[in-house]
């Protein structure tokens, strides 16, 4: 199996040599070919990071068949971000290893943790949406503040002192 390595770290303070080092061991130890090691300084809040673009260039191509990490976190921190790019490499028969969470779709097991993540991001969702309707048909007095529903004042008024003397 031909295999991406991605390491991320947040800082210049951090380094990712550490990352590179265990994911090169894991593929000797299981005979996997490293095509290519990317890696990022960049925090993982973002989802367009130079390394990365790179790496998903190359997975287009066809280049690898396997994206392997140490965490999961150190691809993405968004549950949505995180499925969505799960879901592009299984269109491109590309596989995902994070080597410290025994995270890996080439198993059974794997495919089926991706699911039960993919449900629970369904449901969370679904949550937002039910809130977000709740709160629009409670919002009628848009505007309007609290309970007592007296308007906001106007910006440029003169505000009454906190405290008298």
């Amino acid at each position: 199996m031909k295999v991406a390595i991605y390491a991320r770290v947040s800082t210049d303070d951090q380094f990712a040599d550490k990352q590179v080092e265990a994911l090169k061991d894991y593929c000797s130890r299981f005979v996997y070919d490293v095509f290519d090691v990317y890696i990022d300084v960049i925090g993982g809040a973002s989802t367009s990071r130079p390394a990365f673009n790179s790496l998903l260039v190359d997975m287009r191509k066809y280049k690898f068949n396997c994206v392997m990490v140490t965490k999961l976190d150190r691809l993405g921190r968004s549950l949505s971000h995180l499925l969505s790019l799960i879901d592009e490499f299984k269109k491109k028969g590309v596989n995902f290893i994070a080597t410290t969470q025994n995270i890996d779709t080439t198993t059974a097991t794997g495919n089926l943790l991706f699911q039960i993540m993919g449900a629970f991001a369904e449901f969370e969702k679904n949550i937002i949406s039910e809130r977000t309707k709740e709160g629009l048909k409670k919002a009628k007095n848009v505007g309007k503040r609290g309970k007592d529903k007296k308007p906001r004042q106007k910006r440029g008024g003169l505000r009454k002192p906190l405290f008298t003397q």
